[in-house]
């Protein structure tokens, strides 16, 4: 299959609006007669399934939660990214444009980026229209701050709460469509399988976790919104629950899966504390904008840091990079982190950490301007680690974070299976090789609110009374290929928990596919990944039957995934031979340490189709041009 991007001609300002007016329309009238399913209900599952249902769509929303405010979404802390220029510091929807271009190490298409951020300024007027307590200043204008990788103050915020309160917007704008009648929630569903029916998305299987039935659900058109898959590494900053099913899934029907490799580890996370961890927690990136990173000049100093005088601190990403200093992009400051303690100058227990410190801001500003900017997170910093971050620094250290690939979709958020479009940070559309902090509720908010309400219906237009039934051989082969996966989980009966394989794989991800990576040890990861994967279904055990609420049932099924997940991943990784963004290749670097591209050899998007069960994937190309931007070596210093 040949990649269409589906671009739209014209300058990069107009190929939008040039799009939304040679889009084919659905009648409103003929719109209640199309079944949509939206799978999930974060932030973009919830405003996708708000919008369609406000357009007059039949839409039936599945959540494995028992609520869509429990969405992994509500973690998001510190803020959303739109070029409103409230600050008068000279942003514009070009400049976040080229920022996020820029900040994604030339690896994401810039038609899709510059229409994120021509839609970012509707998002925050949407937000503000559904009562979302937006922090303002004193006079009552919404307040800015600044994140890594910009030099202007454009990130919207609500305290360190801006996920969650988005989130009950979006869900408030979903219970009135649920109340109207127009959206169905299906709530402790899971998806586990895509209908393809004479190539075309038809329709879901889904376990119903609380009964354990698994039933079939036919649509015209199904959309993903389920998130991203940094949980393959085991302990991340993502909610336990939080998966790769619906997309591995989806990519296993014909979903091509784009650039798997491209994995953010945020530097500003609690580091771990013992082997006994199941989950890491995030410290928003928005503490760097007052607060220093450093770690002691001399090796081995395991002084107290308030008797670590400044003469003897190395404030090394000020130092580095004294342009950016500690907002410098994700990427570089987690590898920075990674040197130093490497260097045996990091802090805290086993060395694995640096510090973060509001000593000075605290000074300057107060300690009662601190609180209102960064309260609840120096809360919760101390429930966790019984530290006071008012009087002594914090101790950070990189973790995995967000996944910027999946599934491959085109401009109109449409993956390679026709009718199965897939939102927010569940595709790879746009942010490259690194995700900007604040851009990801940017993304899956323009994606649910104002893209595919938009591009869904140029597919709908030619799908009337086409729809699948459940009586289709396509979907009781699907069905039974379901029931048949959980059997054999079921039946294997061995002596290993879920768990334990999950912490296994987990080390080898992290340990040779993170934030560094060589050919060697990803091979080596390869291997491994296989080897514990046919392991796992000999030696696994799942406790309990599938006729019944079965928690162990869904997280192996979950683990079975990512074992498949990871194996792409590393071959994705091995493929690629330079270094951007969050793909780190030690044999690609320049003499200071910083990433390497190859745009010679790898401007593009590597694209993988499923040929079978340990088969090896097929490689497709999206080539990509720049010609707003300029290509150029990444610089932040």
């Amino acid at each position: 299959m040949e990649l269409e991007s589906k671009i739209p001609p014209g300058p990069v300002e107009r190929k939008w609006q040039y799009a939304k007016s040679h889009y084919k329309l659905v009648n409103p009238e003929n719109k209640r007669k199309y079944d949509i399913i939206v799978v999930g209900a974060g932030l973009a599952g919830a405003s996708a399934a708000a919008s369609l249902g406000e357009l007059g769509y039949n839409v039936k929303c599945f959540v494995f939660h028992d609520s869509p405010r429990r969405a992994h979404s509500i973690a998001a802390q510190g803020g959303i990214n739109a070029a409103k220029n409230y600050q008068n510091d000279g942003d514009s929807i070009y400049r976040l444009f080229y920022d996020t271009v820029k900040g994604g190490d030339y690896r994401a298409r810039e038609g899709n980026v510059y229409r994120l951020a021509e839609l970012s300024v509707n998002i925050i007027d949407q937000a503000v229209a559904q009562g979302v307590p937006l922090a303002r200043e004193y006079g009552g204008l919404l307040e800015n701050r600044s994140f890594g990788g910009v030099q202007v103050a454009r990130t919207f915020y609500a305290r360190g709460q801006t996920g969650q309160q988005l989130l009950l917007g979006a869900f408030q704008a979903l219970e009135r469509q649920i109340d109207r009648g127009r959206v169905t929630m299906f709530p402790r569903y899971e998806m586990l399988d895509l209908v393809v029916v004479d190539g075309q998305a038809r329709g879901i299987i889904t376990r119903n976790m609380v009964t354990g039935a698994i039933e079939p659900h036919p649509a015209d058109a199904v959309v993903i919104g389920s998130g991203g898959y940094a949980n393959v590494f085991y302990l991340s900053t993502n909610a336990k629950a939080s998966n790769c099913t619906a997309i591995l899934r989806a990519y296993r029907r014909g979903a091509y899966f784009a650039n798997p490799c491209f994995t953010q580890i945020h530097p500003t996370c609690i580091p771990q504390a013992g082997d006994y961890q199941s989950k890491l927690t995030l410290m928003s990136e928005s503490l760097r904008n007052d607060g220093r990173i450093w770690v002691p000049r001399k090796k081995g100093d395991k002084r107290p840091p308030q008797e670590i005088p400044p003469g003897e601190r190395d404030y090394y990403l000020e130092r580095k990079y004294p342009s950016f200093g500690n907002l410098a992009p994700r990427d570089i400051a987690s590898r920075a982190a990674k040197e130093v303690c490497d260097e045996a100058r990091g802090v805290g227990p086993g060395g694995r950490g640096v510090y973060l410190d509001f000593a000075e801001a605290i000074q300057r500003l107060g300690r009662k301007t601190i609180e209102e900017r960064y309260g609840n997170l120096f809360e919760m910093y101390q429930d966790i680690t019984a530290e006071d971050p008012y009087r002594a620094p914090m101790r950070i250290y990189p973790a995995p974070h967000y996944t910027m690939g999946g599934s491959w979709v085109d401009y109109n958020l449409m993956s390679t299976v026709p009718g199965l479009y897939v939102i927010g940070e569940a595709n790879f559309s746009d942010h490259g090789a690194n995700r900007l902090g604040a851009s990801a509720l940017m993304q899956g908010l323009a994606d649910g609110y104002f893209v595919l309400p938009v591009t869904i219906g140029d597919y709908l237009s030619g799908q009337m009374s086409k729809k699948g039934s459940p009586d289709r051989a396509e979907f009781k082969k699907t069905l039974a290929d379901v029931a048949d996966r959980t059997k054999r989980l079921l039946q294997v009966n061995g002596t290993r928990s879920v768990d334990s394989f999950h912490r296994e794989l987990g080390a080898i991800m992290w340990e040779r596919c993170g934030m560094a990576r060589s050919a060697e040890g990803l091979k080596s990861a390869i291997r491994d990944v296989r080897a514990l994967r046919d392991r796992y279904w000999h030696e696994v055990r799942v406790l309990g039957s599938g006729e019944e609420l079965n928690q162990s049932l869904e997280k192996a099924g979950r683990v079975a995934d990512f074992f498949e997940l990871a194996e792409l991943m590393c071959i994705d990784a091995l493929h690629r031979e330079e270094s951007c963004g969050g793909h780190f290749r030690v044999e690609y670097q320049t003499p200071d340490g910083e990433a390497l591209r190859n745009d010679d050899k790898f401007l593009y998007v590597a694209a993988w189709e499923f040929t079978g069960d340990r088969n090896e994937p097929r490689l497709h190309k999206e080539p990509l041009s720049y010609e707003e931007v300029k290509l150029a070596t990444r610089s932040y210093k």
